[in-house]
């Protein structure tokens, strides 16, 4: 009796895969345009300033998207889609993100101020270090060598751009650097919180709540060190709505999208080609030429990611069940057993 085996998976497979991928590029090039826009802002707001008028307009502009469907649902008498129920560890890992988030920009704004921008990004570089460690400890999560192996490659190749800019500046203090240090712990946890929010809720409500948590944090400081919270100009206001709808809102939305179907190890670690795009950008707006150390080190993390990107461990093990198409010991017992 003639079998035939049909594999409608495969497309799935493909199609989610290359969604998830490319909101991950996406996020990373509007993740990329932080720190020009920042740059662009401190003419007028100090860096803690800019961080929090990106918080509070992206907490406006989600909650108005989320009306905005709302409403739309109920004019079209579309079903509502099934509200999520807020549990303890739910509220604690939600009130995390936000907490985490905003440590992670306060603590990279002092250290910017207290040590160079070069030991500063050769402290951030350790993030995903941070991810899969915390990943490990926390969750129980493995990696295979081939993830690992890949992971130094690119961590190599950031170190490269690191260490250039380290050699041409003069060094920055202890303090300074374990801020960074403490930075990129922060950061490192970022998408292990996030990676475990997506399985119960849409990216708007995790970006949401952690805008809106991030301004409540960020309020009560502003309030007592700052003399001015608000841009005075029109190139100011345009410079922080841009910073919150480029990367809080796009940047941040589709990397937490990306992580409904790739593993926060793999996602971190595509982190490292954020100052690398960053140096691109600037060579464009700010005319800074890039240096040779800037080329080679994006062809050395492109090669970690490449090498990364066949490990089983790229896509989430969830998922990878049930989008991936039958094995070749099913289809032996399928085809033994017409």
């Amino acid at each position: 009796m003639k079998v035939n085996l049909k594999f409608p998976q495969e497309h799935l497979f493909a199609t989610q895969t290359t969604t998830a991928f490319a909101s991950l590029l996406i996020s990373l090039v509007a993740l990329s345009f932080s720190p020009i826009l920042i740059r662009l802002g401190e003419g007028e707001l100090s860096p803690n300033a800019i961080i929090f008028n990106r918080f509070w307009i992206s907490t406006v502009a989600f909650l108005l998207w989320m009306g905005v469907t709302a409403i739309r649902q109920r004019l079209s008498n579309s079903q509502p889609q099934k509200q999520p129920v807020y549990t303890i560890r739910l509220l604690v890992l939600l009130l995390g993100v936000g907490f985490v988030m905003v440590a992670t920009l306060v603590l990279w704004a002092w250290s910017l101020n207290q040590t160079s921008v070069a030991n500063s990004t050769l402290m951030h570089n350790l993030a995903p270090v941070f991810t899969v460690l915390g990943g490990w400890l926390i969750w129980g999560k493995r990696f295979d060598m081939r993830f690992m192996f890949g992971m130094l490659v690119a961590m190599a190749g950031a170190c490269i751009l690191a260490y250039h800019d380290f050699s041409s500046t003069t060094g920055g203090e202890f303090q300074g650097d374990l801020l960074a240090l403490l930075s990129a712990g922060f950061l490192g946890l970022y998408p292990l919180i996030v990676e475990e929010l997506r399985t119960q809720l849409s990216s708007i409500v995790i970006m949401t709540w952690c805008s809106a948590i991030g301004t409540l944090l960020l309020l009560p400081v502003m309030i007592l060190s700052e003399d001015r919270l608000f841009p005075c100009s029109l190139s100011g206001w345009l410079t922080v709505i841009s910073l919150a709808l480029i990367c809080q809102i796009l940047g941040l939305g589709l990397y937490a999208n990306c992580l409904k179907k790739l593993s926060s190890g793999f996602v971190s670690l595509c982190d490292l080609f954020v100052p690398v795009l960053s140096s691109q950008e600037a060579w464009v707006i700010f005319s800074e030429s890039p240096s040779w150390a800037t080329l080679i080190s994006f062809a050395v993390i492109v090669l970690g990611i490449y090498i990364t990107s066949f490990s089983e461990t790229v896509i989430k093990s969830s998922e990878r069940g049930k989008i991936l198409p039958p094995s070749t010991e099913k289809l032996s017992s399928l085809a033994s057993n017409p």
